[in-house]
Order: structure tokens, then sequence, then C-alpha cells
């Protein structure tokens, strides 16, 4: 599979979406959508509709990350809207294997997400449910924040438990992703990464992103 850039328009300028994706569509992977409800998390940004919109003007498969309450029953609707990727939060889910079942069915990747706080090793069992596990190395919420070191050694314990299960299993990072922080967590067995204000703060986010691959790349490659 290798190495995933995910950039993600949280910190982009939001009246330029479409312009937002051209910027990345050269040499990203995905583009990554942060849903918020202002209540799981302490802020408010776009929900389906716009989803939906910005399905129709990028060619970038879209990484939808919800940071909602009840994505029991709100997030069936992203897969359905075709979102290539669909997260929800482990701490909000009433029944995450079943949910994790409908959103595949639906012909999107189930992924679930853990807060930094949350513990891997009680999810180990829902790893052949999953497509992809993204751990938080920010509290959910807010772009800009700065990457918490304190989270790597749950990516290290995270990529021992999906090896050992021996699927192929995606392990997602995000918050404050950046050129300077990617490689500790390529070091540490992250795969996918997903950074928003280090893309979109400069004038040239396709830059960025090639710059997040290589260093990613280097890091993994040092570790193999």
């Amino acid at each position: 599979m290798g190495i995933q850039i995910s950039p993600s328009i949280l910190t982009a300028d939001l009246a330029r979406l479409a312009e937002a994706a051209a910027a990345v569509e050269p040499d990203a992977d995905w583009l990554h959508v942060d849903v918020m409800d202002n209540h799981f998390v302490p802020n408010l940004t776009l929900g389906l509709p716009v989803v939906e919109s910005l399905l129709k003007a990028t060619a970038l498969p879209v990484d939808c990350h919800l940071m909602i309450d009840d994505p029991d029953r709100w997030a069936p609707g992203y897969a359905e809207a075709g979102a290539g990727s669909v997260t929800f939060h482990v701490e909000a889910a009433h029944a995450p294997v079943r949910l994790a079942r409908e959103l595949r069915r639906l012909g999107a990747r189930a992924g679930m997400a853990l807060k930094p706080a949350t513990p891997v090793e009680p999810y180990e069992d829902l790893l052949p449910e999953l497509d992809m596990l993204l751990l938080m190395t920010v509290e959910p919420g807010f772009g800009g924040q700065p990457f918490l070191d304190v989270v790597l050694p749950k990516v290290r314990r995270a990529r021992q438990l999906i090896d050992r299960y021996g699927g192929q299993v995606w392990l997602q990072v995000d918050g404050g992703i950046s050129p300077a922080t990617v490689e500790r967590a390529a070091a540490a067995g992250a795969d996918v990464f997903v950074a928003g204000s280090a893309v979109y703060a400069g004038e040239d986010p396709a830059a960025v992103v090639r710059a997040l691959r290589a260093g990613a790349e280097a890091a993994a490659a040092a570790g193999a």
C-alpha cells in the first residue's frame, strides 16, 4: 500500500473548497474532510450537503472523519453519498462492529478513530472489521494544534497489533502533522497522514504534500 497523504481542508478557505482540492490533486492520495457537530467536539464545521458538493468538484477520493455524536445514525449517509472512506469515533459509537459493516456494505472503507487518551488494546478484536484505524495526535476539535509526541507509543502498539492481526488495516494519524513531525509518526508505524495547517498555510500546498510524502517514505524505509 505504501505511504498515503490526505490533506485536510479544515484550515483551507471554506468559501473556495473546490480550489483547495484542486491545489493538491496532482500529489495527494485523498482529500480529508473533518465533520464536527459542536457536541462530540467543541467546534462546528461542515456537514453532508457540503461533502456531497465537494464530491462533485474533485477527482480525489474523499476521506470523511466524523467527530460527531451518534455516528451509528449519521455515518452511513456519507458512504451513501460516495465518500471513499468514512471514519467514526469509537467513543461515540453505540455498535462499532455493526456500523463498520454497514459502511463497508455501502461501498466505503470503514475507519475507526481514537482520541489521544483512548487506549488501542481493547479494540484489537475489532481490527478484522476495519479498513483503517485513526489515532488522533491532537485533541480533536480544532486545526493548528501542536503534535502530541505522547501518542507515539500508542502508534507503535497499534502497528504491532495490526501486524499481529495480519490484515490490510491502514494506520492513520491526524493532528499536528507537518514536514517536521511526519518522520516521527512514520517511524512509529503510521502509513496514512492527515495534514491541514501545514498544507494550506503556505502558497504551494502541493509542494508540502510532496515534502510530507518524502519525509514519511524516508522514515519508513529507515525502519524497515
